[in-house]
């Protein structure tokens, strides 16, 4: 029988700080969402992180890693460069078979989301609730890990305030991902969406501040912006800083399409409500967090309207640091 997952408890707080620098050589592929993850867990951990891209060879690349003959043979070898560092901690799959690979007993390797290989292969493995993983190594969490804390809101907040200054009060953020295999955000899609959040511009009054993600479609970034743009929606264009931890930091209340769960994770670790905007499609492990955000009263459904109602932040990401120091005996 399966060993019951660890998983982590609200009063944690993470144990006194190391007397040395403790060096984390992070290893994921280039995806923002996986790499946010690991730098999360890095940071909150007090970890210093030395970020390494996995960019797999030809014809690797065109393989899923379970594929692959040999990890180490399959990438680039900047991500094998030394120093080594202290710990491992990869995220995503490409990164479970390296970091599994490189393991030794001074090495040891920490995997963010469920590995898909044998659980023995990790020191620790850090996964959401919805990745349905258990045993005496896992630390299992509610939410996706982040680089979301109260310091960085507060110094993102002081930087953006004057920016989005000219908008109207309550203000709403909205954080638009896109097509990702499983959900789409298609032109249809894209229409429906602006036009819930024009009818929440025209009725409730609301001043908006909307960023697409790089997995945003051009078009549907297009429709987004000829909507709500002449409403007088501020649309971040992907060029010059990112506003990002500023909206959040900002907003009364997010809007966020619901096919990304690191994107909700980031949203729902802020103190505003979250509005969970549906997309077609369908995945029965996203699809549960989303339900469970909605279940426990962190987030509703948006409906093209504004909602307020009392909310905590939820943020998981510093009680699995704390978990994972633990276990590391570190």
């Amino acid at each position: 029988m399966a060993a019951p997952p660890l998983v982590i408890a609200d009063h944690a707080t993470p144990p006194e700080a190391s007397p040395r620098t403790i060096t984390a050589r992070i290893l994921c592929t280039d995806l923002a969402g996986l790499r946010a993850q690991a730098l999360g867990l890095a940071e909150a951990a007090g970890f210093a992180p030395d970020n390494r891209v996995i960019v797999p060879r030809t014809p690797w690349n065109f393989l899923s890693p379970m594929f692959w003959p040999s990890a180490g043979c399959a990438i680039e070898p900047a991500a094998l460069a030394p120093p080594d560092g202290d710990v491992l901690i990869g995220a995503g799959g490409a990164a479970a078979r390296l970091v599994a690979a490189l393991r030794r007993p001074d090495l040891p390797a920490v995997i963010i989301q469920h590995p898909r290989m044998d659980a023995d292969r990790f020191d620790v493995i850090v996964a959401a609730k919805h990745d349905d993983i258990t045993g005496p190594n896992v630390i299992v969490t509610r939410t996706a890990l982040h680089r979301v804390t109260t310091a960085r809101l507060a110094e993102a907040r002081a930087i953006w305030a004057p920016v989005f200054a000219h908008l109207p009060r309550p203000l709403v953020a909205v954080l638009v991902g896109g097509s990702n295999g499983r959900y789409r955000l298609d032109t249809a899609a894209a229409q429906h969406l602006a036009a819930g959040l024009a009818t929440m511009m025209d009725r409730d009054r609301v001043g908006l501040m909307l960023t697409p993600s790089r997995r945003t479609d051009a078009v549907a970034c297009t429709v987004l912006r000829d909507t709500l743009a002449p409403r007088g929606a501020f649309i971040w264009e992907m060029t010059g800083e990112n506003p990002y931890f500023g909206m959040l930091a900002l907003a009364d209340a997010i809007v966020v399409t619901a096919d990304s769960v690191s994107m909700v994770s980031e949203a729902v670790a802020t103190a505003a409500p979250v509005m969970l905007a549906r997309l077609p499609g369908k995945s029965n492990r996203i699809g549960e967090f989303m339900n469970d955000m909605v279940a426990c009263g962190r987030a509703r459904d948006f409906a093209g309207r504004l909602e307020l109602w009392p909310t905590v932040a939820l943020n998981d990401t510093p009680l699995a640091a704390a978990s994972l120091r633990r276990l590391l005996g570190i």
